[in-house]
């Protein structure tokens, strides 16, 4: 079993992916192509992707049962003790844009919060 997504891609590439896959839900595509079909519809996907997201999933002989690969993503599939999972990169720590940091939230500030602290009902 073969699932592609795409997301900000194309009209074409997703015309194009209905040759071979079933388009289940928009820019979300199954199927179950042999392997060489499989690789040559991910080539095109990452070409004709331009700034558009894709990901791939489909069947291995893994642990997992399966694995995937992405193309302009935010995750990253990375291998822990042989199981392949998504990095998810740390948020921002500044502005965009500037050096700032951002400012801390503020502690009780609630009256509830203040009663807690200082023991009063």
């Amino acid at each position: 079993m073969t699932v592609i997504i795409l997301a900000n891609c194309p009209a074409g590439l997703r015309g194009f992916l209905t040759r071979w896959l079933l388009e289940i839900s928009p820019g979300v595509f199954l199927g179950s192509p042999s392997a060489r079909i499989r690789d040559h519809l991910w080539d095109e996907v990452r070409q004709y992707a331009n700034q558009g997201r894709a990901l791939l999933v489909h069947q291995t002989d893994t642990e997992q049962g399966f694995t995937f690969r992405t193309h302009n993503h935010a995750w990253h599939p990375t291998d822990h003790e042989g199981l392949t999972l998504l990095h998810r990169p740390a948020p921002q720590t500044t502005h965009p844009g500037t050096d700032r940091q951002p400012k801390p939230p503020k502690q009780n500030w609630s009256k509830a919060a203040q009663r807690r602290k200082y023991g009063r009902r």
